[in-house]
């Protein structure tokens, strides 16, 4: 049997763990032959195709990024998309296809495999943690901690001049990196798309922090909104899912913060740094699971689903179901951590 993998979407720490999971047991316990494709859905729409085999995906395990590289392409927006796809399987006789991606990959997965007839199996991979149908997705784990490091060190400057510090991390429009490396790095405040921030609140805060003889750190996440306005945007293009680009509240708070306060306040803006570099030892453990839970299910025949993380079990769920909706902070989660804001 020949099986073809993809990794779609952004990058993410432990697309190649997963790759090697896949590749190792399926050849060494199946006898599986496998097929790599390039840039994500690109790949099969264009036929452009690598040999996947032990030896490839020899040391792989603690690199970042994906040996296949990865991109946004959505096949259903191409004309005869889906066709050139099955085409381009069927030429190079790959049998099924395993999906690692997060919420758009996975969907153009789930509507080949109910509605087109391509035997899927899907993987979830993003940095946010935002697939409702998994409790962790790999990535996050390494991106929780890429933030947390910049948050302690971001406190020794900006106690250094009493200077506020806002710090804008990714998620788009789930809290769950903001939520947590805030809390890990001891961030004064924590801003959210899943709860609507009050300007005048998060600067009484930070007067709060500076009376008592600290300097305040401000986490926001990329997708967090004010309650007197829209959603502040750099570049207002779309991708080829509809998405926008993300960023920009951070400049914009801090702007705020200044005049409103007359404290100087200066911005950090992680961005990419929380998708690159070596994986951690917990993302490339889930990885390796997910890819060896996902060949298993190709084994079974079990197509149109997706693997995920239960508790310690790795289970399949619809891969429908899995992006169905977003997971989103709970407001009780959030209220929670509230009373080390200020």
């Amino acid at each position: 049997m020949r099986v073809g993998v993809l990794t779609g979407g952004g990058d993410c720490p432990g697309l190649n763990a997963v790759i090697r999971g896949i590749v190792r047991k399926g050849v060494q316990e199946y006898g599986f032959e496998f097929t790599g494709y390039r840039d994500g859905w690109r790949g099969p729409l264009e036929g452009d195709a690598v040999r996947l085999d032990i030896p490839a995906v020899r040391g792989i395990l603690p690199r970042g990024g994906t040996i296949l590289g990865s991109s946004r392409t959505n096949p259903l927006k191409v004309e005869n998309g889906i066709r050139r796809i099955k085409e381009n399987l069927a030429k190079q006789e790959v049998e099924a296809l395993i999906a690692i991606g997060g919420e758009d990959t996975l969907g153009v997965a789930a509507r080949l495999s109910d509605e087109y007839g391509v035997n899927c199996v899907g993987v979830p991979k993003t940095i946010d943690n935002d697939l409702s149908a998994t409790d962790y997705t790999f990535g996050f784990d390494t991106a929780v901690g890429i933030a947390t490091e910049a948050i302690d060190r971001l406190h020794t400057t900006a106690e250094s001049h009493m200077r506020v510090l806002v710090v804008e991390v990714m998620g788009r429009h789930a809290g769950w990196i903001a939520l947590h490396s805030g809390l890990a790095g001891g961030a004064n405040v924590i801003l959210i798309p899943e709860q609507r921030f009050d300007v005048d609140q998060v600067c009484a805060w930070v007067t709060s922090r500076f009376r008592a003889s600290y300097a305040p750190i401000v986490v926001v996440a990329e997708g967090a909104m004010p309650k007197d306005g829209e959603m502040v945007l750099k570049d207002g293009t779309l991708d080829s899912f509809g998405h926008v680009r993300l960023s920009g509240v951070g400049e914009w708070l801090a702007k705020e913060i200044e005049k409103r306060t007359g404290k100087e306040a200066r911005t950090t803006v992680l961005g990419h740094v929380q998708r690159g570099g070596t994986p951690s030892a917990f993302d490339r453990w889930l990885a390796t699971r997910f890819g060896l839970h996902a060949i298993d299910a190709i084994r079974d025949h079990d197509y149109g689903k997706m693997v995920a993380l239960r508790g310690t079990d790795i289970v399949r769920v619809p891969i429908a179901e899995a992006t169905a909706k977003l997971k989103t902070v709970d407001p009780s989660l959030y209220k929670e951590v509230g009373v080390f804001f200020g």
